[in-house]
């Protein structure tokens, strides 16, 4: 056995003045190709803040709540169970309602105990006594006084401690880096609720907004995240172009394919009380705001893949270096096709339930408007993901012999565990 005492390591080696200064160089270009960029998602963020935007809306009869109306939690002190003509009932069949007992726990009421009737659904859902539940209390009108409606479970409780477990192990596994993604993760939804949500409503182009919108989003998140770097830049530059590639997919997609986008009720409500909004945009912005998760993920992937590769071999040349990288994205590819899939056929059971009792052609049923708007959103994103993984491995292998960032390498890792050669 020899031990290497000593012996340099590509860790340890000094960059000659020649590579510092192609590095600089390098990083400069970088910096002038993401310059004209930010200069334009400001440029956009200014031109599309909404300045006024009216956020109360009258909403159509049926749709919006009485005046005056107000919701306020209750526990449930018992349920009796009677039959009923509820949801689920056939011809000259009945089914089961409740009628529950509950005491108001907030509000002007406080304390008293009042009763209310739920559906089918909701008792076979399972309420039994101690639950919590939120009620709708409509005001007294003349000699009638005030009435109480189920609206629905209270759910904060177990959603808190759900995300609280999450944050708790995203930071325990990632640490730093888990508690700048959680802090990301809080401006992306800033983003989305105090720029893109409100610009929709004003009338604004939705393709503008869905751009400006997801890119400025990437930024936060990547750099904020995984620090600022040759490697996160490269994995930014792969996310801007297949956001891009979306955008322009999806464009034609739309128009081809003459989706009007009122493929669910929500989409008709949205299209009844705020006119200005034109439901085809909103699809075209869905569809670029959905890929940007897939694409994030994937370009980041890749380059990582790139830099530890490259730290294991520092002596391959580039073809092999994409050659070996191209693998890794390929089984990455392959596996997120698989996630979108089947994460839509998860959320979209009762809609295929009823492709299954409609007994009509499925070539049919996919094409209607409700299917083809989640088919062509899943493959405009798909596609994006697709072509981001080649430009994204050719950039990160056309720059990683110029960047410091080096990480945890594995070849670092393996020196460290078996330093005995």
């Amino acid at each position: 056995m020899t031990h290497a005492h000593g012996a340099p390591t590509r860790r340890s080696r000094r960059r000659s003045p020649d590579e510092d200064r192609t590095r600089r160089r390098v990083i400069v270009l970088l910096a002038a190709c993401l310059v004209p960029v930010v200069a334009s998602l400001v440029a956009g963020a200014v031109a599309l803040w909404p300045h006024s935007v009216d956020g109360n809306v009258d909403l159509p009869p049926g749709l919006g709540d009485t005046r005056g109306t107000r919701y306020v939690a209750a526990r449930v002190l018992g349920v009796q169970p009677f039959d009923c003509q509820g949801t689920g009932a056939g011809p000259g069949t009945s089914v089961q309602c409740g009628h529950v007992t509950a005491r108001v726990t907030s509000g002007a009421d406080k304390g008293r105990t009042v009763r209310v009737d739920v559906e089918p659904t909701v008792l076979r859902s399972g309420i039994e006594r101690g639950d919590r539940l939120r009620l709708a209390r409509f005001p007294a009108a003349g000699a009638q006084p005030a009435a109480y409606v189920f609206n629905d479970f209270q759910r904060a409780r177990p959603m808190v401690a759900l995300a609280v477990t999450f944050a708790v192990l995203v930071i325990a596994v990632a640490r730093l880096r888990g508690v700048a993604a959680l802090v990301g993760l809080v401006l992306s939804f800033l983003v989305l609720l105090r720029f893109m949500i409100p610009a929709l409503l004003s009338g604004e182009s939705p393709l503008a907004v869905g751009l400006v919108g997801c890119a400025s989003i990437m930024f936060v998140l990547l750099y904020l995240a995984h620090g600022v770097s040759i490697r996160t830049t490269t994995a930014l530059f792969g996310t801007l172009f297949g956001l891009a590639a979306s955008a322009a997919l999806g464009t034609w997609a739309v128009q081809a394919a003459h989706l009007t986008g009122a493929g669910s009720e929500d989409d008709l409500v949205v299209a009844a009380v705020a006119g200005q909004v034109r439901l085809s945009g909103l699809l075209l912005c869905g569809i670029i705001v959905a890929s940007l998760g897939i694409l994030n993920d994937v370009t980041v992937t890749q380059a990582s893949a790139v830099w530890e590769l490259h730290a294991l071999r520092p002596d391959s040349s580039a073809r092999r270096l994409f050659a070996g990288a191209m693998r890794i994205g390929r089984d990455h590819i392959a596996s997120t096709v698989y996630t979108i899939v089947f994460a839509y056929a998860g959320s979209a059971l009762p809609v295929l339930l009823l492709i299954d009792l409609s007994q009509r052609p499925l070539g049919t049923v996919v094409t209607n408007e409700a299917l083809g708007e989640e088919a062509i959103r899943t493959l405009v994103g798909s596609i994006g993901l697709v072509l981001s993984v080649p430009l994204t491995t050719a950039v990160a292998v056309a720059l990683v012999r110029f960047s410091r960032d080096r990480g945890p390498s594995l070849a670092a890792a393996s020196a460290a565990v078996d330093p005995v050669r």
